[in-house]
C-alpha cells in the first residue's frame, strides 16, 4: 500500500499535476499581481499569498513576479519550498489558509528572467537527418559531433512564453538555383520540439561546472519550441551558424518542472561513442525519459523521445562552462531538436518532408511546412513517483509577416 501522502484538492490525486510533480509558474489574475504559484491538478496554488500569510521568510523569494530570487536562494531552499507546497496540498489543517486557483482563471506570464540563451545540438538521429538532407553525398555528421555538443548562442530577448502568437518572419532567401537573394517573407518556416534547462545558479567568470553539479545548478526543465525559417537559415548560416533565422522567436512552456519532479524519469544514454573527454564524464542515469508530441491544428504528427538524446543536460552544462564562461541565475538553454530513429518521431518539418521533398498529414491536408493560421502546440510527459507527470505545453499560432518598411515597398 502506498505510503505517500494524498492531495486534499478535488480530482488532483493521480492526476498528471499530482503532489510529486507540482511545477512553479508566474500568475496573474484580475485582481493580483504577477506572482508565482504551483500546479496542483486544474488549480494553482498561489505560493505568493501563501508565504506572506504563513511564512514571512519566503516572501520575497515567492511573492515575486518571476522565478529569479527563488532560484538565486539556492538548492537547499528549492528543496525546503517543494516541501512546504506538499506539506500544504496534502493536509488538510491548510485547506482553508490557501488559496486556490482555477487554471482558467489565471493569466501565465513569462516565468523568470532570461540571462543569456544557447541552443544545442544533441540528438545524433537530428543531426544525422539534417546532414543527409543538406550533404547527402558527404558525411552526416561533422567529425566533431561525437566529441562536444554543437551549440550556437541565441537571442534571449526574443524568448517567449506558451500562447504568444508568432509573426512569420522576413527575410534574405536564396534558393541554390536562384542567381542572388531576394527579399520576403520566409516560405519554409519550421519548428523544433526541445527541452529547456533554467539555470538557478551564479557562477562567476573563470570558474568550471563540473557534470556532477548539474543539479544543484539546474533549477528545471521547460518545453521549447526554436521556430526556425530553414531557408533564410539556408542562406545566411555560412560560416557563423544561425542567426535571422532563429532569433524572431523561441517559445516556451509557461511552466518549469523542478528536476526533483524527474527523478522517475531518469536513464541511461545511448552508448557514447567514441568515448568522451574526462570532463564530459558522468557516473550513473544522465539522461531523461520524456515522451513529446507534436501536434498541428488538431493533428498529432510527430512523437519524438528525448530519451533517444546522445548528449545528456549536465554534459552540455560542462561544455558550456569548460572554458570559463560565467553563468547567470536565468541563463537559459536547450537540448536542441528531439528526434528519434523512426519517421514518426522526428520533431521538426525539415526532417518530417525530408527537406521539403516528402509530406506529412494535419488535419486531412497534406503539408510541408507551416502557414499562417496553423497552430502548433507541444506537449511533454514523462513517468513520475505516482504516475506520468505533465510537463505543459508549448503552444504558439503563426501570423502572417509584419508590414513591411515604406523603403521595401516597389
Amino acid at each position: 500500500m502506498s505510503t505517500h501522502p494524498v492531495t486534499w484538492v478535488e480530482a488532483a490525486a493521480g492526476s498528471a499535476y499530482d503532489v510529486d510533480n507540482l511545477p512553479y509558474a508566474v500568475f496573474s489574475t484580475e485582481d493580483t499581481a504577477p506572482r508565482i504559484g504551483v500546479r496542483i491538478g486544474d488549480h494553482v496554488l498561489d505560493l505568493g499569498a501563501a508565504a506572506t500569510a504563513l511564512r514571512p521568510d519566503l516572501a520575497p523569494l515567492l511573492d515575486a513576479p518571476a522565478l529569479n530570487p527563488l532560484m538565486a536562494a539556492g538548492a537547499t531552499v528549492w528543496a525546503e519550498v517543494r516541501s512546504w507546497a506538499t506539506e500544504l496540498l496534502t493536509d488538510t489543517a491548510h485547506r482553508d489558509r490557501v488559496r486556490l486557483v482555477p487554471l482558467a482563471d489565471v493569466t501565465l506570464h513569462l516565468p523568470f528572467e532570461v540571462g543569456d540563451y544557447v541552443d544545442y545540438y544533441a540528438s545524433v538521429d537530428h543531426a544525422t537527418n539534417v546532414g543527409r538532407i543538406f550533404r547527402p553525398d558527404g558525411d552526416a555528421l561533422m567529425p566533431n559531433w561525437r566529441h562536444l555538443p554543437v551549440a550556437y548562442h541565441g537571442r534571449a530577448g526574443s524568448i517567449v512564453v506558451s500562447g504568444t502568437p508568432v509573426h512569420r518572419p522576413a527575410g534574405q532567401r536564396k534558393a541554390p538555383a536562384d542567381p542572388a537573394p531576394t527579399f520576403g517573407p520566409s516560405l519554409r518556416l519550421d519548428i523544433e520540439a526541445e527541452l529547456g534547462f533554467v539555470v538557478g545558479r551564479t557562477v562567476p567568470l573563470g570558474q568550471r561546472v563540473a557534470t556532477s553539479e548539474f543539479t544543484e545548478t539546474v533549477f528545471g526543465v521547460t518545453g521549447v519550441n526554436d521556430w526556425s525559417s530553414r531557408d533564410i537559415q539556408a542562406w545566411e548560416y555560412v560560416p557563423l551558424g544561425p542567426n535571422l533565422g532563429k532569433s524572431f522567436a523561441t517559445s516556451i512552456s509557461a511552466w518549469v518542472t523542478p528536476l526533483a519532479a524527474l527523478e522517475h524519469a531518469r536513464t541511461e544514454l545511448p552508448s557514447q561513442e567514441p568515448a568522451v573527454l574526462p570532463y564530459l564524464r558522468e557516473e550513473g542515469p544522465s539522461g531523461y525519459d520524456i515522451d513529446v508530441e507534436v501536434e498541428v491544428n488538431g493533428t498529432v504528427v510527430a512523437r519524438p523521445p528525448y530519451a533517444s538524446m546522445y548528449w545528456s543536460p549536465a554534459q552540455m552544462l560542462a561544455h558550456l562552462t569548460v572554458n570559463g564562461a560565467s553563468l547567470r541565475v536565468g541563463d537559459f538553454y536547450a537540448s536542441g531538436t528531439i528526434s528519434g530513429p523512426e519517421k514518426h518521431q522526428r520533431g521538426s518539418f525539415l526532417e518530417l518532408s525530408w527537406g521539403g521533398k516528402e509530406t506529412w498529414t494535419a488535419g486531412g491536408e497534406e503539408r510541408t511546412f507551416l502557414e499562417d493560421g496553423d497552430e502548433v502546440v507541444l506537449r511533454y510527459s514523462a513517468p513520475g513517483a505516482r504516475g506520468r507527470i505533465g510537463l505543459g505545453e508549448v503552444r504558439g499560432r503563426i501570423l502572417p509577416t509584419i508590414r513591411p518598411l515604406p523603403e521595401e515597398v516597389e
